[in-house]
């Protein structure tokens, strides 16, 4: 079990990532945390939520990996957009932008209507492991838990599916996602690229990236079931 303030990490993830967790590193970032909140600050996700990722696609089941960079750090009539999930809002709270934008292009390339719900669970539950970078941040103040530890430990787990299984596709969108590409082997697996989906760059490149057909091409080529994107 991790302590206190990080909550419960899934066992098949805890295999592969339980040294990081007792890394002085993650003593450090939890110190941080634990200030944060003793200070009256409020952080997002809510701590049950924190591995949402990670609990909803054990690490075997992982086929697909987006990586987003921070958890979003606003609310929407009270209810925190945040659940640990990249892009993934809870149930009920208006997509925001960038999340808009993936729908789009979803539906422009795949030719199917999304419901407007924001979410992504039933894409974690197919094994899209839906990853940010940075774990969590402070409520109004975004890229305020960067270089605090997070992206160490989310490297970790990148080297670990990067080294442990084969034939994953990673998606990067937008510079500080494919950062985190160059420590992906694109010989064992299929690496996506495309600017980000948020307002200010999806113009750039992400319309027309026709990357959900890509992936599930992928998929289907190496016999597995594709994933169905439709929300």
């Amino acid at each position: 079990m991790v302590a206190e303030p990080i909550g419960h990490l899934d066992a098949s993830w805890q295999a592969q990532l339980g040294e990081e967790l007792n890394k002085p590193y993650m003593q450090s970032l939890r110190d941080f945390l634990k200030q944060e909140k003793s200070t009256g600050k409020t952080i997002y996700p809510a701590n049950p939520l924190i591995f949402n990722a990670f609990n909803h696609t054990p690490f075997d089941k992982v086929r697909v990996v987006i990586i987003g960079q921070d958890p979003y750090h606003g609310d929407d009539k009270g209810q925190a957009q945040a659940h640990g999930l990249s892009f993934s809002v809870p149930q009920g709270v208006k997509p925001p932008p960038s999340l808009r934008n993936i729908f789009k292009e979803i539906e422009a390339d795949l030719g199917i209507k999304m419901s407007g719900e924001g979410d992504l669970t039933p894409w974690a539950k197919q094994g899209v492991l839906l990853l940010n970078a940075t774990l969590t941040v402070e409520m109004a103040n975004a890229g305020s838990h960067q270089k605090r530890g997070w992206e160490e430990f989310t490297d970790a787990a990148i080297t670990a599916l990067n080294d442990h299984k084969e034939g994953l596709v990673f998606v990067l969108w937008g510079s500080y996602a494919q950062k985190k590409g160059e420590i992906i082997n694109n010989k064992r697996h299929l690496v996506l690229n495309s600017p980000h989906p948020s307002p200010l760059s999806a113009h750039r490149g992400f319309f027309g990236n026709h990357q959900f057909s890509q992936i599930n091409a992928y998929l289907s080529g190496r016999g597995e079931t594709p994933i169905k994107w439709q929300i």
